[in-house]
């Protein structure tokens, strides 16, 4: 996900915590409470907080495709892909959002984000289910999650016994150096290292959901060919392994994954699905790709 993008994410979740609060007088000692409770606990609940926070403020930068008919088809195949996991009974929510910026980014409780222009650049169903798959398993494996609360644990614990030491006009100061904080938490992003975690645990779940093990890898050539200047790609070039790194990664593992295959039958509905979408600039060399799938009945 990008590093603009995450700087806003905690931002959300105190405007989030601070917006029901009814008396100035104890404003910023609930809005610590509750940030603490938040972040520095691990439970189902303060996750979908978060998580709630972070795909409300994902929305208010850019907006769903408006077009039902492919939202629900993303959900349904990220929904199956998503009860093969080891969390499937998260509330999972997936969406197309309107922006031609190639990327895809997750929320912590469930939530998964496609954008447009990734979307039209894939070639098959199962491509689609590789990019999810990488998505689910970011929050399967808690990475924003624990990137946050990791964060929170070195910042906040001062600021809170900042403001248990302030009792005189000091709570603005207080607010405004526990909101710069926040902000930081997910600034650089998440660590290289989960990326490529998430990779080969999604490459499996599309596996485990039917689909070609192939199709991630036909994601990430289609991403080599992709100019590495051209604006729609800085975000998840700033924030990800190079695509050659991550097929590199990958070609490790998916000789293992030969066994699993698919017989295209969801390919016909993707391009069905993709080609009710405007297409985007080009910025992209298409690089075909075999994958193929054998579809969950819907």
């Amino acid at each position: 996900m990008s590093t603009s993008r995450t700087r806003s994410l905690v931002v959300a979740s105190v405007m989030l915590l601070t917006a029901a609060l009814p008396a100035r007088a104890v404003e910023l000692g609930a809005v610590i409470d509750a940030f603490q409770r938040a972040f520095f606990s691990s439970g189902l609940h303060e996750e979908e907080q978060i998580g709630y926070a972070a795909a409300a403020t994902i929305l208010g930068a850019t907006h769903p495709v408006d077009n039902p008919e492919v939202q629900r088809y993303v959900n349904r195949v990220g929904l199956w892909i998503a009860l093969q996991s080891e969390r499937p009974d998260l509330h999972w929510q997936f969406a197309v959002v309107d922006s031609e910026d190639i990327d895809a980014f997750a929320a912590p409780g469930g939530y998964v984000f496609i954008t447009r222009g990734l979307l039209l650049r894939l070639n098959s169903e199962s491509e689609l289910a590789g990019v999810l798959g990488h998505e689910i398993s970011h929050v399967v494996l808690k990475h924003h999650l624990k990137a946050l609360q990791a964060a929170a644990r070195t910042s906040l614990v001062g600021q809170v016994a900042s403001y248990k030491l302030a009792q005189n006009g000091q709570n603005s100061a207080v607010f405004d150096q526990a909101s710069t904080a926040a902000r930081n938490l997910y600034s650089k992003g998440l660590d290289k290292d989960d990326e490529f975690e998430a990779d080969r645990a999604g490459v499996i779940l599309a596996a485990r959901a039917g689909y070609d093990p192939y199709g991630l890898l036909a994601v990430l050539q289609t991403l080599e060919n992709v100019d590495p200047n051209s604006n729609r790609m800085q975000l998840l070039l700033a924030t990800h392994p190079s695509p050659e790194a991550r097929i590199e990664a990958l070609s490790k593992i998916t000789g293992s994954l030969d066994e699993y295959g698919g017989n295209g039958e969801g390919n016909e509905r993707f391009l069905e699905m993709v080609g009710k979408l405007a297409p985007p600039a080009p910025v992209a060399a298409t690089i075909p790709a075999a994958a193929s799938h054998s579809p969950p009945a819907h």
